[in-house]
């Protein structure tokens, strides 16, 4: 199972759209994006990284999904890691 969540989370990566360990968890059930960079990065590729709030990568979740957020929680002052191969 673990290699498949690992196939798709590459293939995704892949295509040069970025990904975050949210994403990554709730879309392909892959808990250890970090692990897979590394390996990719190891494999040879150029992996390029930015940070991203909250609330873009709500966003971006919510395209595929239904995520909602406790109310109190400061979705725009709270970031991530994003990253994605570069073309």
């Amino acid at each position: 199972m673990r290699i498949s969540m690992n196939l798709a989370v590459r293939e995704f990566l892949a295509t040069g759209k970025p990904l975050t360990e949210l994403e990554a968890i709730l879309l392909f059930g892959a808990p250890r994006l970090t692990d897979l960079i590394s390996k990719l990065r190891k494999e040879g590729h150029v992996i390029n990284s930015q940070r991203i709030s909250y609330a873009a990568v709500l966003r971006r979740v919510n395209e595929h999904a239904v995520l909602t957020p406790p109310q109190n929680l400061p979705i725009r002052e709270l970031f991530f890691t994003e990253w994605w191969i570069s073309q």
